[in-house]
């Protein structure tokens, strides 16, 4: 029984027990499982915590790569505008250099003109001190005369007295009669008197008035002098080697009868040493001939293709020398206003000659001359200066213009509205018309002095010139003509047709009516040789 009683206890212990331990084995698992899920949980949000940490971090170091960034390109930034500023600096005081450069070149002209102006009037209050010093020299003698002839008429009046009491005396004569033959008597003595008086007088102011004319003249030549310049008619150009005589002339001769053809000037070749003679009557070609030869000397590449682009560079300078040339001259002289086209006629004439003497250099002498003397007589002196500096224009061009120098001057000077004064000079200062002002008067003078000096001009040249002008002027006539060039010395003239309107066979006709007709018009030493090119250029430009 007691066994019965302790196997239900022990069984009922050993449950409890049991109970106990499983439950205590369970609980203890649903802690574990609780931790672990805590830990998890704690794991987790560790994880979550460093992954938002890295992401701030991340966040931290990409704002401040982005500052970083930022700040560089704003120092970038900041450094392009300084140096965009200095660049607007330096231009702007570039700017601000050119145009004080600007400024005092004008200033510095202005001081000239004004110098000269005070040299001028300095001049003539000399000149008029010199007068007055005459005209006080004047009125002494006339004062002096003027005593001399009260004490003629008070010693006449006495005379008078006389003789009326002598005639009473002697001849019982009544008053009125006596008067009558006194008066008469005196008047026959001053008539001779005064015309003496006059006759002294005129004497006098016609001697004055030639010194002051011959005064006035040397004044104006000595304040304008010019040198004599001998012209020729061949340039001659430097040849760094011998070899450079073969590269001119070409293959088969093509080189320098290229040249030849666009220049009108002929190229000689001899056996003087590195030197090439360009001759040729017209200035302006030859020029052109020889810059253009310079250039072709400088560069090395000598061929048809490169010497016809050398020439119309040297003739684009040449126009544009010959333009400074005429604004060179206006600049001289102190004119202000002309029309830029009768500017570069100007300037044409630094390439024109006549009789040997420059006609640019002979038109500012012949300015400054009546300039001058007109100044001395109290004219309009600017007028002066224009009509001196323009009466020979019509030569710049008399070689491409039907028509003498005069006729040309005239109808260029009234197409650009120059004034009547100055048409009229040029009209007449060959004495073609007549001269309807001083000024006329003065630029013939002028024209006169200038030429007529020793040295100044020689008489074959221009023939020389004339010759070649017309033997020019010849071939041009035929249509279908392009250019014709007088060269060997007028011994050849070379003439260019238009293959359009000339054909092969029409040239010979042509070489034969030029050759006709030079034989008919001109009259030359030796023969001349009538040269007719008929050249066809095609071009076409790949691109």
């Amino acid at each position: 029984m007691t066994n019965t009683i302790l196997i239900p206890v022990a069984v009922a212990i050993i449950s409890i027990l049991l109970g106990t331990g499983i439950g205590y084995a369970i609980r203890k698992n649903g802690w574990e499982k609780r931790a672990q899920n805590a830990q998890n949980d704690a794991d987790h949000i560790l994880t979550e915590a460093k992954a938002q940490v890295d992401a701030a971090k991340a966040e931290v170091n990409a704002q401040k790569q982005a500052a970083d960034a930022l700040k560089q390109s704003a120092q970038n930034t900041k450094k392009e505008k300084i140096l965009e500023a200095q660049e607007k600096i330096q231009e702007y005081r570039q700017k601000v250099e050119d145009e004080l450069n600007v400024k005092r070149d004008a200033i510095a002209r202005d001081n000239n003109r004004l110098q000269q102006r005070e040299d001028t009037l300095n001049h003539k209050n000399s000149l008029m001190v010199e007068r007055e010093d005459e005209l006080k020299e004047k009125e002494k003698q006339l004062a002096k005369e003027q005593t001399d002839l009260d004490q003629k008429v008070q010693e006449a009046d006495e005379l008078v007295e006389k003789s009326q009491q002598k005639l009473y005396e002697i001849a019982h004569l009544d008053k009125e009669q006596g008067k009558k033959l006194v008066l008469s008597q005196l008047s026959d003595e001053l008539v001779k008197e005064r015309a003496e008086m006059i006759r002294n007088s005129n004497e006098e102011v016609q001697a004055k008035a030639d010194h002051y004319a011959h005064k006035v003249i040397i004044d104006a030549i000595q304040s304008s002098s010019a040198d004599t310049v001998a012209e020729t008619t061949v340039s001659v150009v430097d040849l760094p080697n011998e070899e450079m005589k073969g590269r001119i002339i070409g293959r088969e001769g093509r080189n320098i009868r290229s040249f030849e053809a666009l220049t009108g000037i002929d190229l000689i070749i001899d056996d003087t040493p590195k030197v090439v003679t360009l001759s040729g009557f017209d200035a302006i070609r030859r020029e052109i001939a020889k810059r253009a030869m310079e250039r072709l000397i400088k560069d090395g590449r000598i061929h048809p293709a490169r010497i016809e682009e050398m020439v119309d560079k040297a003739r684009k300078e040449v126009n544009d020398d010959i333009y400074e040339a005429g604004e060179s001259a206006l600049m001289e002289l102190g004119i202000h206003k002309m029309n830029p086209e009768l500017v570069k006629i100007l300037g044409r004439l630094k390439y024109r000659t006549s009789y040997g003497q420059n006609v640019l250099g002979h038109s500012i002498e012949v300015a400054k001359l009546a300039g001058t003397m007109a100044a001395e007589l109290g004219l309009n002196e600017k007028l002066a200066v224009r009509a001196g500096l323009l009466h020979d224009i019509g030569k710049a061009i008399d070689h491409d213009i039907e028509g003498s120098h005069v006729e040309i001057g005239v109808e260029l000077t009234r197409k650009y509205h120059e004034p009547d004064v100055v048409v009229n000079a040029i009209a007449a200062h060959h004495g073609d018309v007549p001269k309807l002002s001083f000024i006329a008067e003065l630029v013939v003078a002028a024209d006169t002095i200038s030429s007529a000096r020793p040295g100044a001009r020689s008489e074959s040249l221009e023939n020389y010139i004339r010759r070649l002008t017309e033997l020019e002027k010849i071939a041009n006539r035929y249509d279908g003509v392009k250019q014709a060039y007088a060269i060997q010395a007028g011994r050849e003239v070379r003439v260019m047709v238009e293959p359009e309107k000339i054909s092969d066979d029409r040239i010979t006709v042509l070489a034969r009516d030029i050759r006709n007709q030079v034989e008919k018009e001109l009259d030359y030493p030796g023969n001349i040789k009538i040269t007719v090119i008929r050249e066809k250029r095609v071009v076409a430009v790949a691109k």
